[in-house]
């Protein structure tokens, strides 16, 4: 079952990435971000409250939200920080970095993952798995490699300062870090507590950074919808899209024989849906080499599947 709900909460996840795209078309990335935590933080706490007011009726759903104790909220600040310093990190590095340097430093995120479930959970996986991480991984590292932009040569005329690809790197291991926390974490407490409290802890988190980085740039949070109808539902559209695909990510996590390897390569297979909606309605250039990036990761993700049943 745990499989199933990984490759539930990768297509929620590409959903997730279609919609920010949409909604970072006329806005900055730290007032989409911050509207999304918001909006999400909305939404998780109507069944928090619930459970509160009304815990007879909630205990035994899928929305019942049981209390944490001191531990368990201290243990999910550490991973809204967590979360948060990689996408601060990865924000900065996007700004100053080229994106032919970006995307394969960020595409090698599993791999990581992958190093680190093998050394601290001790996990072993067969042949089928094998398979699957090695096509999924490579196939998007590769792409993400010579995927560069035209003209990507010059941009390296005037080399970035050292600390924007420290920046990268943190991004880096902190998301990796992250996926082994969460199965750390999902050990030890109820998926719905964490996602909830995470999720506000977080929210608290990405105002005040919001409110430092307009201060900083004399600017104000301004999100703009767009004429499209599209534009004006995105932003919504990421909230629900992450908290359903953190949902059960975390809840595919807490089965005792889930693989944080095999969990976040498939979560990584949701970039299957941006590339199919780059060909289809974006008509983004090199189709057929999309294509069988497409093709190898989804190659991948059937070993895994296959692997892991």
């Amino acid at each position: 079952m745990w499989v199933v709900l990984a490759f539930i909460s990768a297509l929620c996840l590409g959903f997730y990435d279609i919609s920010k795209k949409v909604a970072l078309r006329d806005n900055s990335v730290v007032d989409v971000l911050t509207a999304s935590i918001l909006i999400s933080s909305g939404i998780l706490v109507i069944p928090l409250l619930l459970s509160r007011i009304m815990p007879e009726l909630m205990s035994g759903t899928l929305f019942y939200v049981p209390t944490l104790d001191l531990r368990g909220h201290l243990l999910t600040i550490l991973k809204s920080a967590i979360v948060l310093s990689s996408w601060i990190c990865a924000y900065v590095a996007l700004k100053h970095l080229p994106i032919s340097i970006v995307s394969p430093w960020q595409a090698t995120r599993p791999m990581w993952t992958l190093i680190g479930a093998l050394i601290i959970f001790g996990e072993r996986l067969n042949s089928w798995q094998w398979i699957g991480v090695i096509m999924a991984i490579g196939t998007i590292f590769v792409f993400s490699f010579f995927n560069h932009p035209a003209g990507h040569g010059k941009e390296l005329l005037h080399a970035p300062d050292t600390r924007y690809y420290v920046a990268l790197a943190l991004a880096i291991l902190i998301g990796a870090c992250s996926g082994l926390y969460d199965k750390y974490i999902m050990r030890l407490y109820d998926h719905n507590a964490v996602q909830v409290y995470y999720t506000l802890y977080q929210a608290v988190m990405m105002v005040v950074f919001c409110y430092i980085h307009h201060l900083r740039h004399h600017t104000r949070p301004a999100l703009r919808a767009g004429s499209d109808l599209g534009a004006l539902i995105a932003i919504p559209l990421i909230s629900i899209f992450l908290v359903i695909s953190d949902n059960v990510y975390m809840l595919a996590l807490q089965d005792p024989e889930s693989m944080i390897a095999v969990v976040s390569t498939i979560r990584r297979g949701g970039t299957v849906i941006g590339f199919g909606y780059g060909l289809l309605f974006l008509r983004e250039k090199d189709p057929w080499k999309k294509v069988l990036c497409m093709l190898g990761i989804l190659t991948g993700l059937v070993c895994l599947a296959v692997g892991s049943m």
